[in-house]
């Protein structure tokens, strides 16, 4: 049986989080005297009035008792946002008041940053935005610190969350998890070793890349867009950070390419990241206990998986054959 939170637990939650945040910002000289929730969804992001900073504390995770997972991928967060903002990159940046590492309190792991003031009046445009992704990687790579392969993608998550969802029917059916189990066993060892893929994608050089959607991930400041939330910052292909956007997106991002200078998009690894960010998709059904409103995000991603059927992907794995965006499940930014 799945047990999911109820909206009081959630609330505690909520509440813990931003008793940590206050707490660990008062230890850090900071004045908070009005915290205020900016956001809360994995993670909750609250504005340590009257501070100018912002305490982002992660609460929907894989593996909620591995904090020290979490504060190592923080600090390639801090790190490498604020290497960019040193080379003139429009990012949001860690706060300077504070010592730029992650902080462990209460049981959560939080990082810090400015208040930046949203231009709330202002639409994304997400076409537009996957253009300017093309100047990020560009920026990012001649990054000089170490990053994990596909950190990104988490294969241990993927791996774990796929050999216990059987516990969880009511989020999945035999069939589906069957059929995503199948998938896995011929995706995860390019996922697993840098050397695979390369292997099985010559010459696709690998750089650090923003790990998480960058294209949803620009924030709207009234002094102009802000690269932002690289949580998941990692080595990869330029081509997982535009994975399952379409077409559309795509050959924005190619325009960009070409106005810069670096190489376009190519469609076979578009195939490969395309089907496993559907698995990753898949695997986050285990954290809906943890947050059940993610599952009005999560479903409509997986029934379109399931519309595309289940395709030869040993085949597209051993040899040349991935499909192209023309016929690839596809959907728009979040």
């Amino acid at each position: 049986m799945t047990t999911f939170l109820t909206p009081r637990q959630l609330a505690r939650r909520t509440s813990a989080a931003v008793d940590a945040a206050v707490a660990a910002g008062r230890e850090l000289g900071l004045t908070v005297t009005d915290p205020t929730v900016l956001h809360d969804l994995f993670s909750v992001v609250v504005h340590l009035a009257p501070s100018p900073v912002v305490a982002r504390i992660p609460t929907v995770l894989p593996r909620p008792d591995d904090l020290a997972a979490l504060a190592r991928r923080q600090q390639d967060e801090l790190e490498v946002t604020r290497w960019l903002a040193d080379q003139g990159v429009p990012v949001i940046a860690p706060s300077p008041l504070v010592p730029r590492e992650p902080v462990r309190r209460d049981g959560f792991s939080m990082t810090f940053w400015p208040f930046v003031p949203e231009d709330r009046d202002k639409e994304p445009d997400y076409v537009a935005n996957a253009e300017s992704v093309a100047d990020l990687h560009a920026a990012m790579r001649a990054y000089p610190g170490h990053l994990e392969f596909l950190a990104a993608a988490d294969p241990r998550f993927i791996a774990e969350s796929l050999a216990r969802l059987d516990r969880h029917p009511t989020l999945i059916g035999a069939a589906e998890l069957d059929r995503a189990r199948r998938e896995w066993q011929v995706l995860q060892p390019l996922v697993r070793s840098r050397t695979a893929f390369e292997t099985r994608f010559p010459g696709i050089g690998l750089q650090p890349i923003h790990g998480d959607s960058p294209p949803a991930n620009i924030f709207s400041g009234v002094d102009g867009n802000l690269y932002a939330d690289f949580e998941l910052v990692t080595l990869g292909p330029v081509e997982w950070d535009l994975a399952s956007l379409g077409p559309e997106h795509e050959s924005a991002y190619n325009r960009g390419a070409r106005r810069n200078g670096t190489r376009p998009l190519d469609e076979e690894v578009l195939g490969f990241v395309n089907a496993l960010g559907m698995l990753r998709v898949v695997a986050s059904l285990t954290l809906v206990p943890q947050l059940p409103q993610l599952m009005e995000y999560l479903e409509p991603a997986v029934d379109r998986w399931l519309m595309n059927g289940q395709d030869d992907l040993d085949v597209r794995v051993q040899g040349p054959g991935w499909p192209s965006s023309s016929t690839r499940g596809r959907s728009g930014p979040p």
